[in-house]
């Protein structure tokens, strides 16, 4: 359905030449041809500017009813592609042929006039998209029951605000009957309950055969729509594939700490400290974070059968009324999974002091309490005023085996997937009345 040759888009950039009136161009001529030629050259010699790549040597087919998913940092050229894709612009090199009708939806409110009502911008954005008006008016009420929009219909678009925008620009292009869909980032804008929408309606489309590529930051939308997925790094496609692979590459190159122990300029450079106006220099100082096998080994692969330890290692440097120090397990979302913490108070409800010096703390994490994922570790320490966030510093893969390992072949990933203690015992044998409640 789509076939993408070595895409590759070149940007000049530089200083752009100021574009003049022709009169002042004649007038320049008339009284100074020759300042007009030395500025002609300057010009040209400014918006010859530097070449960049936005995408270079991209390559990969789609294949009818497909589900695509394409990720990548800012800049990487997830919406270069999609422009390209939809004829917006050209591309230096390469070529990209799609088979069949495009509807796409790169940026909120694109197609739409401010001064129109919703009513009108409807049949100017499905014309734009290429729906004839009959096709606009057989589903016009769809349109607007889905968009949310039958209040406004009447109202012009500039008073609509940018979640309203977003709703109808996504229900025109979703209902326009195209055998090619692209979607760029508009879930981003839309509420809870419109995102949980868009993705049922995406599910809707593909079901009926159409192809969608759809870009977003969001991991959990590519995750729960997309089974396959295409990573973009620095406008070169970096990896291809099964979405949950994709993906921990993906995260592994931007969220992750790739190292199990984390000390020196890496820590802090992703150290975030705070603290109150009374102390003019910090209290205390985190010199490592790791994470290690029961054997004292720093790892980043566990099983699920096995448990590991995580270690903060930081010095106090006043003494300090109250220590607070908290652990959580999160993932690519930044969901806490997890969440344990100690906390420096004795039963009185007096804190204790810290006193100077260098201290360890550390925590067992027990076996049998994670299922299949790409988790991360992060940090929290807090006393007499000072915060130290460690956000996301330690990525760790958990593979399931042990107990019950063939619900790994239904293909299923959960999070938390602890071995309790279960009991089954008879009711009664067949034909008889099993007890009450009260004696089970």
């Amino acid at each position: 359905m789509i076939q993408v040759d070595g895409l590759g888009k070149q940007y000049k950039i530089g200083q752009f030449q100021r574009y003049d009136a022709l009169r002042d161009s004649l007038g320049a001529a008339l009284t100074a041809p020759a300042r007009l030629v030395r500025r002609k050259k300057r010009v040209d010699t400014a918006t010859r500017g530097e070449p960049f790549w936005a995408l270079r040597d991209v390559s990969f087919e789609i294949e009818p009813g497909e589900i695509v998913g394409v990720v990548g940092r800012n800049g990487a050229g997830k919406s270069t592609l999609l422009k390209v894709l939809s004829r917006i612009t050209d591309p230096t090199t390469g070529s990209a042929t799609l088979h069949g009708r495009v509807g796409s939806l790169l940026e909120v409110g694109t197609g739409f006039h401010a001064e129109l009502t919703g009513r009108e911008n409807i049949f100017l954005n499905g014309a734009i998209l290429g729906m004839k008006r009959a096709e606009i008016l057989r589903k016009f009420d769809q349109i607007v029951e889905f968009a949310g929009v039958e209040q406004f219909l009447d109202t012009p678009m500039k008073r609509y605000s940018s979640g309203m925008e977003v709703r109808l620009g996504f229900s025109v292009a979703a209902h326009l009957e195209t055998e090619i869909l692209l979607v760029d980032e508009v879930l981003a804008v839309g509420d809870a309950e419109f995102q949980r929408r868009c993705l049922g309606k995406m599910k809707d489309v593909t079901r009926q055969g159409r192809t969608v590529l759809f870009v977003s930051h969001s991991l959990t939308a590519v995750r729960g729509l997309c089974p396959r997925s295409i990573l973009l790094r620095a406008g070169r496609l970096e990896a291809d594939g099964e979405t949950e692979a994709v993906l921990s590459r993906y995260i592994a190159e931007t969220l992750g700490g790739q190292s199990a122990v984390v000390a020196g300029e890496e820590l802090e450079r992703r150290t975030r400290t705070s603290w109150s106006s009374d102390h003019s220099r910090p209290l205390f100082h985190v010199e490592r974070l790791a994470l290690l096998d029961s054997r004292g080994s720093a790892r980043n692969s566990f099983a699920s059968d096995e448990p590991f330890e995580i270690v903060l290692d930081y010095e106090v440097k006043e003494p300090i009324s109250g220590m607070w120090i908290a652990f959580r397990i999160v993932n690519d979302a930044q969901d806490v999974i997890l969440h344990t913490e100690v906390r420096d108070w004795a039963e009185s409800g007096l804190s204790h002091r810290t006193e100077p010096g260098h201290y360890r703390s550390r925590c067992v994490i027990p076996a049998n309490l994670f299922g299949e994922r790409r988790l991360f570790v992060t940090a929290l320490v807090e006393g007499s005023g000072q915060d130290t966030l460690l956000e996301s510093v330690i990525d760790f893969d958990i593979t399931f085996q042990g107990y019950n390992d063939n619900y790994a072949e239904w293909g299923r990933k959960v999070y938390v997937r602890p071995q309790l203690a279960w009991t089954i015992e008879p009711l009664g044998t067949a034909g008889s009345e099993a007890p009450p409640l009260a004696q089970r």
